[in-house]
């Protein structure tokens, strides 16, 4: 028997419907998993509203998951039954089992348990391009995350501070301040109540920002643009508030030669050899105590609209784990 949390047709959290569904056979380059944990993450909502395209409906919604091998196709090697193994950015993660591509698989260290590596793949990941590849932070700089009290939030100013920088966060509460600061935010602000470029200046001496790491899209992205430096670099990976509307590009020019980037996951992903790099900076960070995974919400998988509506609610904070 498989369950699973399907759309039929997009909207709010009550389009998602817990059903059953066949247990599938896995293809010859694919493995068949049996979830343990499955990852929460806000892209969970864009594609069930549709600002994200789906293949089809109805389609298995989540992106993320750990659990162990059940059975693997005839051309894959290198991972059999048993083995412990997690993923991300793959559709259909809200299930008690799923196939997945055998090269979208990482095996995860025994170390680290399933609902952290669940929680923890595509949110880590993402810090971990952010941070090493997209704009390659120093030690000594001074750096700017929004939705610091969030799941990539907290990994990106841990992870930061690991790595020498002083971090700057925005929340959107005092509860959720004192969470960003105990992860490694140096200075908090708090959105809707702080003049956050006014703030940044005055943290910076004036000297502004190489960079700002912006998951909230629509409410700050004007705001990030003027906490940067010349020639900062602008990081918008995430529309928490709503897509950003067109922009002119001369505001680039004016506001000092700046850098936009759009970057995903799946692209810095896309070939294994990146994946499992990638996964390993991860594990490393996590296994050495330098990034600590905050599992802060379990929902049993079958209640995933009551998550999806904390979520927007701006009601969590840290990681979000579903049990099947």
């Amino acid at each position: 028997m498989n369950h699973a949390i399907r759309i039929h047709a997009h909207g709010g959290p009550e389009a998602m419907v817990w059903e059953e569904v066949p247990l599938p056979t896995p293809k010859p380059d694919e493995v068949l998993v049996r979830h343990k944990a499955v990852g929460l993450n806000y892209i969970d909502v864009y594609f069930r509203t549709g600002l994200y395209k789906v293949p089809q409906l109805p389609v298995t919604l989540g992106m993320e998951g750990a659990g162990v091998v059940e059975a693997v196709g005839s051309d894959v090697t290198g991972l059999q039954p048993g083995d412990r193994v997690a993923y991300a950015m793959g559709l259909g993660a809200y299930a008690e089992a799923r196939t997945v591509k055998a090269d979208r698989l990482v095996k995860l260290p025994e170390a680290i348990g399933f609902e952290t590596g669940a929680a923890m793949m595509l949110q880590g990941m993402t810090a971990q391009y952010l941070l090493r590849r997209t704009f390659p932070v120093q030690a000594g700089q001074t750096i700017l995350v929004h939705a610091a009290a969030g799941g990539v939030g907290l990994i990106l100013c841990q992870w930061a501070r690991a790595l020498g920088c002083t971090v700057i966060g925005t929340v959107s509460t005092e509860e959720k301040a004192q969470l960003a600061q105990e992860n490694g935010a140096e200075h908090v602000l708090i959105a809707g109540r702080d003049n956050i470029p006014a703030r940044v200046k005055e943290i910076t001496g004036g000297a502004m920002l190489p960079v700002v790491y912006d998951s909230v899209g629509r409410d700050t992205f004007m705001d990030s643009l003027d906490c940067l430096a010349p020639f900062g670099t602008m990081v918008s990976y995430g529309n928490a508030s709503g897509p950003v509307p067109p922009v002119d590009i001369g505001i680039l020019a004016a506001k000092g030669s700046l850098f936009l980037t759009r970057p995903t996951l799946a692209t810095y992903t896309a070939r294994t050899e990146d994946l499992e790099a990638t996964a390993a900076d991860l594990f490393a960070a996590v296994q050495s105590g330098a990034v600590q995974i905050r599992i802060n919400q379990t929902f049993a998988l079958k209640d995933a609209a009551e998550a999806h509506r904390a979520l927007e609610g701006r009601r969590t904070t840290g990681s979000s784990v579903f049990i099947p």
